[in-house]
This record gives structure tokens, C-alpha cells and sequence, in this order.
């Protein structure tokens, strides 16, 4: 069944989180839906209930933006899509430790995920927004490059990326009626975290007011296009944390490296 508005819009990583939470917000606007995530078993349920409670039109994509047959063949779906209306580059991953001590693989794959595919689905879908003259990007970043700690190079880098790329892009395309946005959450209650990555750390001892439900999140995210808010960092507590300790955290980095004798080469 098609929808009330005849609008389209793509999600990656719609498997579960914030992805998935986008999902349901969309359809309850009455988006038709293309939702993309490695996990197909995972998406066919959430299609199956959004369409019969929404009444919306949901195209299950199941693929891995890091293999470039999948990447490749979801840019053609994406240029294809028609009255392509938002497009949620959600699809991420973590990784945990120094960088030296890091796969390497993990730190590429991160770098094509966060950095590779989502530059080039924004490519695809911008002729179609353009040519309409509307259209919502949203770009899940994090709060992380705001909070420098050592552990986390290759996800700070690539999320500082999207940022910058989400805050120029947003200038090139306003004047045609398309919104960007940079989305930041903090602690998340999504799967984020439930990987083998992070087997060994203890999440329990964060404390429960740092949380935010992935749909309160992705409620605030969609809340402030209104409010043409490029940057946007959800939860009060994170844009304070934000704003006292990122600050501070860069101060003492600085004065780290400052005290650090220069190497001969």
C-alpha cells in the first residue's frame, strides 16, 4: 500500500537502534521505506509491523555498505528510488583499544562505512533532492569528537568527518530547500555496544542518566530540523558534557603533548 504523502525515505543500519527507531518514526509520518542492514532476518519483522500498522510501502535491502558490490548496488537502488524525500546514513561500528593495536581491517572497513559510503549514497540521493527542491540528509555522527580520549582514533576521525562534510554540504545545498544534519548522541540504548568488541567492558557503571532511548533521540534529531540546527547534539546532559569537558579534555591534550620532548629523526 502506498503512502498518504508519496514520499520515500532510505535508512541504513535499520536492523535495531537508532536505524530501526527512524524507521518507525518515518512510517508513522507516512514514509514509503527502503531499509537497509547486514541483518535481513532482522529487517523482514520490522518491515512487516511498520506496513501493517502504517500502511506504508517497505523495500527490505539486505547488504554490507563495506563490500563495494553491495555499496555499488545500493547506490543505483538510491538513484532509482523515486520522490526520495530523507536519506539516514545510520550504518556504524566501533572498535576499541589503540590504534596501533587495532586491526587494521577494522580501522578500513570503519573508515569505508562511516566515511566511503556514506559520502557516496549522499552523491545518489542529492540530484534526485535537488531536482525536487526539498530533502532531509541526516548523518549519525557522535558526541566523541567533541570528547577526545586515546582508545577511539579511527571512529573520532571518521565521525568528525561527517561534521564537517554534514556542515559545508548543508551551505552548498540550503538554497534548494534541502536540510543536513549532523547527528551526535551520546550513550545510546541501542545493539551499538552488544558486539564482541566490547565483550569485556561493564556498561552498568555509566551511570542511567547518560542514557537516552534510541526513539527519544531520533525524535529530538528530527525535532531540530525544524529548528535548522545543523550540528545537533541530543540530551541536555551531553550537550553540557559537550561544551564543559570537551573543551577541558583539549586543554589538557594540549598541555600533554606541550611537556613531550620532540624526537630526533
Amino acid at each position: 500500500m502506498k503512502s498518504r504523502l508519496s514520499k520515500s525515505a532510505i535508512v541504513t543500519g535499520a536492523s535495531s537502534g537508532l536505524g530501526e527507531a527512524y524507521t518507525r518514526l518515518l512510517a508513522s509520518l507516512g514514509y514509503d521505506l527502503v531499509i537497509v542492514a547486514r541483518r535481513y532476518d532482522r529487517l523482514i519483522p520490522i518491515a512487516k509491523e511498520v506496513e501493517d500498522k502504517y500502511g506504508v510501502s517497505v523495500t527490505v535491502l539486505p547488504g554490507d555498505l563495506c563490500s563495494e558490490n553491495d555499496l555499488s548496488a545500493i547506490e543505483q537502488i538510491v538513484r532509482g528510488t523515486s520522490n526520495l524525500s530523507v536519506l539516514i546514513n545510520n550504518a556504524g561500528f566501533g572498535t576499541l583499544g589503540p590504534f596501533v593495536d587495532v586491526d587494521i581491517s577494522k580501522s578500513l572497513n570503519m573508515i569505508a562505512l562511516h566515511v566511503t559510503a556514506s559520502t557516496r549514497l549522499v552523491k545518489a540521493a542529492l540530484p534526485g533532492m535537488l531536482a525536487q527542491r526539498e530533502g532531509i540528509i541526516i548523518n549519525v555522527a557522535s558526541v566523541a569528537p567533541f570528547l577526545p580520549v586515546a582508545g577511539n582514533v579511527i571512529y573520532n576521525g571518521t565521525k568528525s568527518y561527517l561534521i564537517a562534510f554534514s556542515e559545508c554540504l548543508q551551505l552548498e545545498v540550503e538554497s534548494a530547500g534541502i536540510r543536513v544534519q549532523a547527528l551526535c548522541p551520546g550513550f545510546t540504548r541501542t545493539g551499538f555496544h552488544s558486539v564482541d568488541e566490547y565483550k569485556n567492558v561493564d556498561f552498568s557503571t555509566i551511570p542511567a542518566f547518560l542514557w537516552m532511548p534510541a526513539e527519544k533521540v531520533a525524535a529530538q534529531s528530527w525535532q531540530a530540523l525544524g529548528k535548522k540546527q545543523v550540528i545537533f547534539i541530543p540530551g541536555f546532559i551531553n550537550r553540557l558534557s559537550c561544551t564543559l569537558f570537551g573543551g577541558l579534555l583539549r586543554y589538557l591534550a594540549r598541555k600533554r603533548t606541550a611537556g613531550t620532548p620532540a624526537r630526533n629523526t
